[in-house]
This record gives C-alpha cells, sequence and structure tokens, in this order.
C-alpha cells in the first residue's frame, strides 16, 4: 500500500489529541478570570481578521486569476509582463510590501488620483483625495492582495496547464470559442488541481492577517497586543492569541481536507 494511501485511512490520533488539548483551554478560560478576559479582549478582533483575509484572499483569487491568463496568453508582452509582475512580488516579503504599499503605494495613488482629477476639482465637482481618506485596514488588505496574488498566479497557471491537450483540441474540434473551452472544458477540470493549494494558500493568509497588527489594524493579534502592554499579561495573553489562531486555521484545515476528499470521491464515482 502506498504510505499516502496508508495516511488517509490512519485514525486522527494528532486530532483527537488537539480536541483535548483544545477542551482544556477552554475549560481553563473559562474557570478562570485573567484569561477569560484576555479571550474577550482578543475575541473582539476576530471580526476584523476574518473581514481582512476574506476580503484579501477575494481580491488575491481574481487578480492571480488573470495574471495567470496573461501568463498563457497568446501574446508575448502580456506573457512578460505577467511572468515580471509573479518574480518581482513573489520576491518581496510581505512584511515589506505590507509598509510598502501603506506608506509609498497609497501616497502614490492619491497623488495620481488627484493628477488625473484636476479638473473635475477646478469645477467644483470633486473633492481633493487625502492620504488620509484610505484607511489603514484597505491598505492592509491591498498589500495582501498583491502579495498573495502572485502565488496564486501560479497554482492557477500548473492547474490550467496539467489539463490534457486532447480535451482542448476536442473542443476546438467543436468549434468553441477560446473563452468556452476554458469555461466549459479547461477550467472544471483544472479546478480539482487548483483547490488543494489555494485552500492551504487561504490557510495561510488567515495567518499572515496578523501582520497588519503593525499598521495599527485592531485584528486579534493587535488586541492581544495592547492588552498585554497595559495588563503585563504576556504568557496569558499569547497564549490566548495562539489558541483563537489554531481554531481558525485547524478548522480551515479540516473543512479543506474533507472536501478534497468529497472531490476524490466524486471522481471516482464518474
Amino acid at each position: 500500500m502506498r504510505p499516502e494511501r496508508q495516511g488517509e485511512k490512519d485514525f486522527p490520533w494528532w486530532l483527537v489529541a488537539l480536541g483535548a488539548i483544545g477542551l482544556a483551554l477552554a475549560l481553563l478560560i473559562a474557570g478562570n478570570d485573567p484569561y477569560a478576559q484576555v479571550f474577550s479582549t482578543v475575541a473582539k478582533g476576530v471580526r476584523i481578521t476574518i473581514f481582512v483575509t476574506l476580503t484579501g484572499f477575494a481580491l488575491a483569487t481574481a487578480l492571480g486569476l488573470a495574471v495567470a491568463l496573461m501568463g498563457l496568453s497568446g501574446s508575448l508582452v502580456l506573457r512578460q509582463v505577467a511572468r515580471f509582475y509573479v518574480e518581482i512580488i513573489r520576491g518581496v516579503p510581505i512584511l515589506v510590501l505590507l509598509f510598502y504599499i501603506a506608506f509609498v503605494g497609497a501616497p502614490s495613488l492619491v497623488w495620481l488620483v488627484n493628477l488625473l482629477t484636476q479638473p473635475l476639482q477646478a469645477a467644483d465637482l470633486m473633492d481633493k483625495v487625502l492620504v488620509r481618506d484610505i484607511s489603514l485596514l484597505w491598505r492592509a488588505i491591498l498589500a495582501l492582495m498583491i502579495g498573495y496574488s502572485a502565488f496564486i498566479a501560479e497554482v492557477f497557471r500548473a492547474g490550467i496547464l496539467a489539463v490534457d491537450e486532447g480535451q482542448i483540441e476536442a473542443a476546438e474540434s467543436l468549434g468553441l470559442t477560446r473563452w468556452q473551452r476554458f469555461r466549459l472544458v479547461v477550467f472544471p477540470q483544472a479546478i480539482r488541481t487548483i483547490l488543494p493549494p489555494l485552500g492551504n494558500d487561504f490557510v495561510a493568509m488567515v495567518k499572515d492577517s496578523s501582520l497588519v497588527s503593525v499598521l495599527g489594524v485592531a485584528d486579534i493579534t493587535q488586541m492581544g497586543k495592547v492588552y498585554a502592554a497595559g495588563s503585563f499579561r504576556f504568557f496569558e495573553t499569547y497564549s490566548i492569541v495562539a489558541y483563537v489562531y489554531l481554531i481558525l486555521t485547524v478548522g480551515l484545515s479540516i473543512a479543506l481536507r474533507r472536501l478534497e476528499t468529497r472531490m476524490r470521491r466524486t471522481d471516482a464515482r464518474g
């Protein structure tokens, strides 16, 4: 039996152990006032973390798909632009990109918008845009979108290239247009290859969303930092912060694994 197949049939003792630890921590939080205070404070940042992750990932997926299609197009210029974008963005750490977008990209964007809308501003049809009009929350989301789009573009590119060439040729022989071939033949088959690594990127973005705390965005990590700085309960605070992130990431990982298993079973029946 192949090792990976054998691993799939193993009883998930790791999940049992993790659940026991999680239950013990939950009981500790419920019965210990300091831990309960920390948890109630940190939990206020969950909504921001989820919003940043969902919005950033949705935008990154759309941009990544566009970049992947550019990289697979028949135009040499588009292919080179897509490759340039992917290599540059993948080479910059997310934290550096976050600072760059927040303090360089946003002011530059405001300058460009004001330059293009000068006639409207002169006619009092539009107010001058200020840097502070772009909140730090949206600067952080923009940075995550750009940073992850390069990796997601490679995921889409690999998945699309994995589709058998004969399928595409058969679709061409039926007279389907390029868009119809992509929508009806290529993408439905590619998504089975794309979904697992795309899910991994989603889980990774949940963790990397903690980086937005460096801009003062009130996510889980920032709420924990503020509480720890005021109470000096660093052990309790960062234990709870890690606990909350584990709930989110492990829960997502289990859900994605079940989805992959269901898709494999569907393919086997088909």
